[in-house]
């Protein structure tokens, strides 16, 4: 009998983040930093929003680019936050998360032998959806002492012949890093140098704390038509359960990426987009609450970490600390299989997300409370090996 599994997809790892989920979930009294999960039930008007609509049948399906009052409301607040204007019926396509967007704007561009650029660490997903997409991904590694921004001179380097795309998620999971505008726009004037598309995850642009101010890849100029932007609902809203994420780009794009959605998915889920409508012009105040309470406890995390002996730089977005635990003599994999073992907190390996093996990645998506019980935890497992 032949080998009927893909070669593409056999070389492909496991997720590496769900072996310790895997190994947490036959312990007890774990307490978890591991999760990119927030630990908010979704917003009160958004649950009565899709109450309502599974009350009033509303349980057909939509049209395959999503109801068109949300991809209104996605085009309006694209607008309001960043300036960047999109035309609702041709350029804005409603997905099943996040996941599935990304895996259509590669799907979609790339072509056998094709390479994308793809700073990491990064989310899980990326180098593994363009493998599965037919490219090449093509990692760069970015470091600490640069706080995780990649650079223009750095993609430059790793440039060539067979180059189509980069691809960047800022703010930046695992690491929380925030792109600087004027690093942007050296990159925005780089693509144009080498005509590259750019596939900018931004799912987490409302969690950002110190004064930062995001900064939307596709309004920079010249960047709208050679830019794929991917934002959705599971972050900021709180709406991870709820499968709801978006593509905005050039219309003859995103016309192939509805083709490749129209044959896997038809479309995302009804009652979801009814509430998703809701969460852009109702939640506002409830996203700004969130953040607040984020940024809380970003400042207890970090501070815990940086005086244990785990540097921590200050991540200014997302929900994730990235601490360095060289200070242990482990690496980062040793690290987190014995705290885990040890005093029964969870945190993920950074190698899971392409990192350098120093580092782990700890969310503080979870209670003030539970967070200051697992810093004591890892005070005293850094008694036994710092």
């Amino acid at each position: 009998m032949r080998d009927f599994i893909a070669h593409r997809v056999a070389s492909i790892p496991p997720s590496g983040i769900r072996r310790f989920f895997d190994i947490a979930a036959t312990m007890q009294d774990v307490i978890s930093l591991g999760i990119g999960e927030p630990d908010f039930v979704t917003p009160e008007p958004i649950l009565k929003a899709g109450t309502r609509s599974l009350e009033a049948g509303d349980t057909h399906y939509t049209s395959n680019s999503g109801i068109l009052e949300l991809r209104q409301a996605i085009a309006a607040n694209l607008r309001r936050l960043y300036g960047v204007e999109y035309e609702p019926r041709s350029e804005i396509l409603v997905t099943v998360g996040v996941s599935e967007a990304l895996y259509l704007a590669l799907a979609a561009s790339l072509d056998p032998g094709d390479e994308v650029i793809v700073p990491t660490p990064c989310f899980v997903a990326y180098q593994p959806e363009v493998l599965l997409a037919g490219g090449t991904p093509v990692p760069l590694l970015t470091r600490a002492e640069d706080a995780f921004q990649v650079t223009a001179e750095e993609i430059r380097e790793r440039i060539t012949e067979h180059t189509k795309a980069l691809l960047i998620g800022y703010p930046n999971n695992p690491t929380g890093a925030v792109m600087s505008r004027d690093k942007l726009e050296a990159i925005a004037r780089l693509a144009q140098e080498h005509d590259l598309l750019v596939i900018s995850d931004e799912i987490y642009d409302r969690l950002v704390y110190g004064g930062h101010e995001h900064v939307c890849f596709a309004a920079l100029p010249g960047m709208r038509d050679r830019t794929v932007t991917l934002g959705g609902f599971s972050k900021s809203y709180a709406m991870t359960g709820w499968r709801i994420g978006y593509a905005a780009a050039p219309a003859p794009l995103l016309a192939e990426m509805r083709k490749i959605h129209q044959y896997t998915i038809m479309s995302a889920p009804t009652t979801a987009q009814v509430a998703a409508v809701v969460a852009l012009e109702e939640a506002e105040e409830h996203v700004r609450s969130m953040v607040a309470e984020y940024d809380r406890r970003r400042k207890l995390i970090v501070g815990g970490f940086n005086e244990l002996g785990l540097p921590t730089f200050e991540p200014l977005g997302a929900f994730y600390a990235y601490p360095s635990v060289t200070a242990s003599g482990m690496d980062d994999e040793c690290f987190a299989e014995a705290l885990l073992k040890e005093e029964r907190v969870a945190v993920v390996p950074g190698n899971a997300f392409g990192g350098d093996g120093r580092h782990v990645r700890a969310s503080y998506a979870t209670a003030y409370d539970k967070i200051e019980q697992a810093l004591e935890r890892i005070r005293r497992f850094m008694r036994r090996h710092g």
